[in-house]
């Protein structure tokens, strides 16, 4: 079957053969040309090279011109299947590239919502993808920036697929971050994701999971997300490996609205900045006493302070802000302003 799709690309083969194999001479410029024009037809009409090889063996020895010298109709052979891969390759190499570019092209439209959703989702299968269904989206940023073609990406691409090799799910980079799309009731997927990424980097890796969303747009919603999680987790100090955009959706709803955030901030925090050696050793302060949940020894321990020197802190804090932390009724609101800050990187940015 193969051999006989074949021969349509061995045009020509056997009077080449007939006529150049009796002396032994080299192809002519227009018999290489034939030969590299045919093999890049051949290359972009999806066929494979093993076949192709074996139909000119199969024609070779068809049409051996009986009184030829051996090594010369090997020579003939070997002329011609050579300037047959060179147009093979240069075809197949062109091919791969705009199957790439066409990926990139799809890969981008998805994840910012580009593009008519009928047409998307049409283009999808190709990519192994079907948006009817709901997906979700994990996003992975590593110690350095990657692209497809690093020894980290492939390594974590070639564990996931061996794993995963019947699900539809898509794999690539974007932006030096590594990316796995899969559908949403596939978990399992995404978490196994998030642990090759953190075993090939060694554990310098975080990797944020997207809430699962449905329809074509539902991919680059979940997308976003994860940016978020892991900007959120870079502003508010979350070390966690893995971290998943519904258990940070206060953070979003908090920067929402900026302008309040920045009021709050303003006015809950604004007078630390008054303080010898500034805002920023309170704000620390109050940021580990609410990690620990208020408790003043385990706040003391973290800080490597006597409990008799954060007690004069949290005092500091009361008297210069009017809110006491120790106050239950305050410490919502102390609270969500020392979230703001991080949020808005305050001290280190002004308001």
């Amino acid at each position: 079957m193969v051999q006989n799709a074949a021969e349509v690309f061995l045009e020509g083969f056997e009077q080449i053969l007939a006529d150049a194999a009796p002396t032994g001479r080299r192809l002519t410029r227009d018999e290489i040309e034939s030969r590299r024009a045919l093999g890049a037809r051949a290359a972009e009409a999806g066929h494979g090279w093993r076949g192709l090889v074996r139909a000119h063996l199969v024609a070779g020895r068809e049409g051996w011109p009986a009184a030829a010298d051996p090594d010369s109709v090997l020579s003939v052979i070997a002329q011609a299947v050579d300037a047959f891969a060179d147009g093979y390759e240069h075809a197949q190499r062109l091919v791969v590239r705009k199957e790439e570019a066409a990926r990139r092209e799809f890969i981008d439209d998805l994840l910012h919502g580009r593009g008519e959703p009928g047409h998307l989702a049409a283009r999808s299968e190709r990519f192994g993808l079907r948006l009817s269904r709901a997906h979700a989206v994990a996003v992975a940023e590593g110690p350095e920036k990657y692209d497809e073609t690093d020894p980290v990406p492939r390594q974590v691409m070639s564990e996931l697929f061996a794993r995963f090799e019947n699900r539809r799910i898509l794999f690539t980079t974007k932006e030096g971050r590594m990316l796995c799309i899969a559908p949403g009731d596939q978990d399992d997927v995404l978490t196994h994701f998030a642990k090759l990424v953190y075993a090939c980097t060694t554990g310098t890796s975080q990797v944020a999971i997207g809430r699962s969303r449905p329809g074509v747009t539902g991919i680059g919603h979940s997308y976003e997300e994860s940016l978020n999680a892991l900007d959120v987790a870079q502003r508010m100090g979350f070390d966690e490996p893995v971290l998943r955009a519904a258990d940070l959706l206060v953070f979003p709803v908090l920067a929402r609205d900026r302008q309040a955030l920045v009021d709050l901030v303003g006015n809950t925090l604004g007078a630390l900045a008054a303080a010898r050696g500034g805002a920023r050793p309170l704000l620390e302060t109050l940021s580990v006493y609410f990690d620990t949940g208020c408790v003043a020894a385990e706040t003391a321990r973290r800080l490597s302070l006597s409990v008799r020197a954060l007690t004069y802190r949290l005092a500091r804090i009361h008297a210069m802000t009017d809110y006491d932390p120790t106050d239950p009724a305050h410490r919502y609101t102390l609270q969500t302003a020392v979230i703001g800050a991080r949020l808005l990187d305050w001290p280190t940015r002004p308001l």
